[in-house]
């Protein structure tokens, strides 16, 4: 059985920064991985993570999410991905210094798409780390696209191809952003509440009320996350998917399949 996890750009960065990682939260997240992998050994986790401040920026500045032509200055392309990856190289440390075996897959390099939606993706890399008990940690990035000539390629994104286009099918996803999903936006309105469960009797109502990021996010915000694992808890029936804000001892637990009393379950 496979975990899937993603730590959130928002949690991870300070999204209206630049550049900006939060190597506090990055270390107790890490320290969380590694306290349920000792608890649980037979653990198979593919571990994603946002971009937030770091690719987020240059890819809205230049505009890589929209296309760029194949003749084009393709600057904005490499930034973005630049970014990505120093993000990328600080939370493969932090897991490494916490002890997990976390090995970097830069998806760009092995990925293509059309429309901004993947086409192809080599997993071959991903499936054999597994297989050596590593932890593949994969990240939102940028990719060619046969028909924008540029696009950026979601975590959601990449989790949603693993699981519906690969043998690699995920029993559990944990996206670590938000403590929960809300009746409204909680920074905006007092009055908004958790939702604790999302199924086939409130789905529409709880998109219909789901914004956008608050900060710059060329992956279209809440709302088109929770439209992705929503088309995944539907055609996978046994998938669970979890929301819980940067708690370690949240994450622990999730990854171990404990009852939670935060956050929000989507399933059917």
């Amino acid at each position: 059985m496979y975990t899937f996890v993603k730590f959130g750009g928002s949690v991870i960065t300070d999204k209206t920064g630049r550049e900006s990682a939060d190597l506090a939260v990055i270390e107790a997240l890490a320290g969380a991985v590694a306290a349920a992998r000792a608890a649980d050994p037979t653990l198979a986790i593919v571990l994603g993570h946002g971009s937030g401040s770091f690719g987020h920026h240059y890819a809205a500045r230049y505009g890589v999410h929209l296309g760029t032509p194949i003749d084009a200055d393709h600057t904005g392309f490499a930034l973005t991905a630049a970014a990505a990856l120093r993000l990328n190289r600080i939370v493969v440390d932090a897991l490494l210094t916490a002890g997990v075996p976390a090995v970097c897959l830069q998806p760009s390099a092995s990925l293509s798409s059309a429309h901004g939606q993947i086409t192809h993706w080599e997993i071959g890399p991903i499936s054999a780390a597994l297989q050596r008990r590593l932890v593949p940690v994969i990240h939102g990035d940028v990719a060619f696209d046969t028909v924008q000539g540029t696009a950026i390629i979601s975590t959601e994104a990449l989790l949603r191809f693993l699981a519906l286009h690969s043998p690699i099918r995920p029993r559990r996803i944990i996206l670590v952003g938000e403590a929960a999903v809300y009746t409204a936006d909680p920074h905006r309105d007092p009055t908004a509440q958790p939702i604790p469960l999302i199924d086939h009797t409130n789905i529409a109502q709880v998109l219909h009320g789901a914004g956008a990021s608050r900060a710059a996010d060329v992956t279209g915000g809440m709302r088109s996350k929770l439209e992705l694992m929503w088309q995944l808890v539907e055609t996978l029936p046994d998938l669970e998917v979890r929301l819980i804000g940067p708690d370690p001892s949240l994450l622990t637990a999730a990854l171990l399949g404990q009852p939670l009393t935060n956050g929000t379950l989507i399933k059917q």
